[in-house]
This record gives structure tokens, C-alpha cells and sequence, in this order.
């Protein structure tokens, strides 16, 4: 997953309002405090409240892709930024994803964005948000990254709520094709293409 350092400062935000939370700062204090730190960048007020709300009674932050459930396992791997989506692979049929194939795929990243992003690549102005599933951080990966310096953002434990793919992508990709039936793998990647290409 690669975000840019907007998208970051959500995530930073985030923490921030369930420190406020452990800390007994009130939710008016706490947005006050966010909009001092973060300006223009500020979540809007009914966010930090929800999100205040979520913490103080001891639930994660969830979306309404969450609440209706984790999606099946995909056979695509992408990344995406605020902008949309830069990368994406189908997983060849019969393939599984090992450190080998993962790397290959961080090399499709790394060329789709100095092609897309320039003003990212150039400035170096982009992180890599990997979960902890061990083809991301097998030591292959990890040198290839180190390497070719490319910022990774950790994943931390027991927060599925920070994968955009698996609870805000794939569940609006999945939406519209409901119902339809495919004959062949073909015939679905087109479709899917189309429906990342909307989003």
C-alpha cells in the first residue's frame, strides 16, 4: 500500500485522538488540539467526534465496508494512493504470492510510480504501508527495499483497520459486480479493471 504523507497525517490524527481518549482529554479539547497541529489538514469535526466516541467506549475505528464484513481473499495485489490507484497485478492462475513474486511486484511498484507520480518520485515523498504477512517482510523484500530507499510505514499489531485495500477497496471493487457470472478469469479482469478505474 503506498500513501502519500496526506493520507499519513489521517493515520497520525488517528492516534492522536485515541491518545486524547487513554488521557482523559475531552473530544472538544482534542479536535482543538488537532487543528492546531494539523491546520488545513484537520479531519472534519464529525469524524473526530465518531472516532473519540469509537475509542473512549474501547472499539477500533471501523467504515461501513467493515461493519459488513471482511472480503474474501482477492487475486490481485494494488496500491493505491489519495489519488487513486497506481498499481495493480492479478496473480497468475495457479500462482501463489511468495518472496519471490512479492519482490517482482514491488519492482512493478516502484517503476508504475516514477512513472505516474514523478513529483513523488522525485521528492521521495511517499511511504509503503505493508501489513506483517511474511512475504512482506521476508528479509528479501526488506533488503530490496532498504536498498532502493524506499520508506516503509509499520504495520502495527491487532490494527486490521489501517488496510484500505481489505475494508474500503475491495469491498466498493466487489460491489457492482455482485450477481454476474463469469465464465472464465479473463472475463472478470476486465470488469475489475474498470471498477478500480471508477474508484
Amino acid at each position: 500500500m503506498v500513501f502519500d504523507f496526506y493520507t499519513l497525517k489521517k493515520m497520525d490524527q488517528r492516534t492522536c485522538i485515541k491518545f486524547c481518549v487513554k488521557n482523559g482529554n475531552k473530544c472538544a479539547d482534542a479536535f482543538r488540539m488537532l487543528t492546531v497541529a494539523y491546520g488545513e489538514a484537520t479531519l472534519v469535526r464529525s469524524n473526530v467526534y465518531r472516532w473519540y466516541k469509537m475509542f473512549s467506549e474501547g472499539r477500533e475505528v471501523v467504515n461501513d465496508e467493515e461493519r459488513a464484513g471482511r472480503p474474501s481473499i482477492s487475486t490481485t495485489d494494488q496500491k493505491i494512493n489519495c489519488r487513486g490507484v497506481v498499481h495493480h497485478e492479478f496473480l497468475p492462475q495457479g500462482r501463489t504470492v511468495n518472496k519471490e513474486y512479492y519482490l517482482q511486484v514491488m519492482r512493478n511498484l516502484r517503476e508504475a510510480i516514477r512513472q505516474k507520480r514523478p513529483a513523488l518520485w522525485t521528492n521521495i515523498n511517499w511511504l509503503l504501508h505493508h501489513d506483517n504477512s511474511p512475504v512482506h517482510t521476508s528479509l528479501l523484500v526488506r533488503d530490496f527495499l532498504a536498498k532502493n530507499n524506499t520508506l516503509i510505514m509499520p504495520q502495527p499489531p491487532y490494527s486490521p483497520d489501517l488496510a484500505p485495500c481489505e475494508f474500503f477497496l475491495f469491498p466498493k471493487l466487489k460491489r457492482p459486480m455482485k450477481g454476474r457470472r463469469y465464465a472464465t478469469i479473463d472475463e472478470i479482469k476486465m470488469p475489475s479493471k474498470e471498477e478500480l478505474n471508477k474508484i
